[in-house]
């Protein structure tokens, strides 16, 4: 048994014509399926049979308008229909067969299903969107197969992805606001296949735009290991793209990172996040008093002022010094850095006293990168990178957590920085 179009235009509701499918049209669609031992899905099934129906559907009409007149009726130019060729289509129901109708002058261009195209739309998001997600090309291409007996090729699913190539190149390219009120900078590492396999660094830079949403500059392929010197390059280029002001920069400890961010915007306020150096305080220390550090540097990065927070970083090195001496050392390189944000009111200190705001990305990021083990080249990670970020958010219900959680800052932003985010909103 087949579902005919006939069967179509009989569930349809007597005197309209619905502008969608509707509950009562799908129910009887379903329950004649049923009746007539159809499955719903899988070869064969209701939803490949409709596929099939509504895709040939849409190609008649289009070739109708191509002519210039209805099958069977005469013709009003030179020109007809010219039978039909069978043609097999990958789709998000599986492979279905359909007729493309053709015309004697050969001057017919389909559009639903173009001319030497053997997947539908909808599969080149489908590939796009499990890329996204992390899974390698042939994790995807055996995913299709299972699940709807399509077909794909490794080297079909590489070429689905390079379409993000042109869009990346805008995005990466697009002008940025003037003004924003902090940026987040980190690396994360990625394995290239450049000969041997070695790590290279992908900068990315998050900031926070003047109405609280949360939004990704660019994304950077270093040489080597992370460096204050690339650094400056990337904060160049971003204040070329119309960033001209920065009220902070969170950043880790990256040793001369502060001055590349003075050099392209002097106002600009930098912060170590304190997480960072916690954890690179844990790196002098045995395992066992971890947590005992953790209690002793808690006073100095929760104290009121900078003056309270030199006396209990004191009271630290009296207890801790002498048995771990580097850890004492690596705070006092990284004070200037460290006590900015202890000048702010509650609200900015919450927001800016650690990266969190991007490690919630670079976690994204180093998902989809852990699963491609390593790359055969930098446009190929820069590209798993990309697509990683551009999926972060598809319900769009973390911009809005994200923007209500920002507002008591820039509040306070507004008001500690006299109006410079003022000029943001121009």
């Amino acid at each position: 048994m087949t579902v005919s179009a006939e069967a179509v235009e009989e569930a349809k509701p007597a005197g309209r014509v619905p502008d969608a499918l509707d509950d009562q049209l799908i129910s009887q669609l379903v329950d004649r399926a049923q009746a007539g031992g159809i499955k719903l899905t899988g070869e064969g099934g209701l939803l490949q049979q409709l596929t099939k129906r509504i895709l040939e559907s849409a190609l008649e009409g289009e070739i109708t308008d191509h002519l210039g007149h209805e099958k069977h009726e005469k013709a009003t130019s030179g020109n007809t229909r010219n039978g039909t060729r069978a043609k097999t289509v990958t789709t998000e129901v599986g492979p279905v067969e359909i007729e493309v109708p053709r015309d004697r002058e050969g001057s017919f261009e389909p559009q639903i299903v173009k001319k030497r195209q053997r997947r539908l739309s909808g599969v080149d998001e489908m590939v796009l969107s499990l890329s996204a997600r992390g899974l390698t090309h042939g994790e995807i291409s055996a995913h299709l197969a299972e699940v709807y007996g399509a077909e794909v090729s490794k080297t079909t699913i590489s070429t689905i992805t390079d379409k993000v190539l042109e869009g990346m190149h805008e995005w990466q390219n697009r002008p940025l606001d003037s003004v924003y009120p902090v940026l987040f900078i980190d690396c994360v590492h990625v394995k290239l296949r450049d000969g041997k396999v070695a790590n290279r660094p992908i900068y990315v830079v998050l900031a926070v735009t003047v109405e609280g949403t949360r939004e990704i500059l660019g994304l950077w392929a270093g040489d080597g290991g992370e460096g204050a010197k690339y650094w400056l390059q990337v904060l160049t280029e971003i204040k070329n793209r119309g960033t001209e002001d920065v009220c902070m920069v969170v950043c880790d400890g990256l040793k001369g990172l502060p001055d590349a961010i003075e050099t392209v915007w002097p106002q600009a306020i930098t912060q170590t996040c304190v997480v960072h150096l916690i954890r690179a305080s844990f790196r002098y220390a045995a395992r066992q008093d971890w947590d005992k550090i953790a209690r002793a540097l808690k006073p100095v990065y929760t104290a009121p002022t900078q003056d309270v927070a030199e006396e209990r970083f004191l009271e630290f090195c009296d207890a801790w010094g002498k048995k771990y001496p580097a850890i004492v050392r690596l705070w006092e390189n990284a004070w200037a850095e460290f006590v900015p944000f202890l000048q702010f009111d509650t609200e900015i200190r919450r927001v800016v006293c650690t990266t969190n705001a991007i490690e919630s990305v670079n976690a994204r990021i180093r998902k989809a990168v852990r699963a491609r083990g390593h790359f055969p080249n930098e446009q190929a990670a820069i590209k798993c990178v990309y697509m990683a970020i551009m999926s972060l958010d598809p319900t769009g219900q973390g911009r809005k957590r994200w923007s209500q959680r920002w507002k008591a800052a820039l509040n306070a932003f507004e008001i500690t920085f006299d109006g410079r985010l003022s000029a943001g909103r121009r």
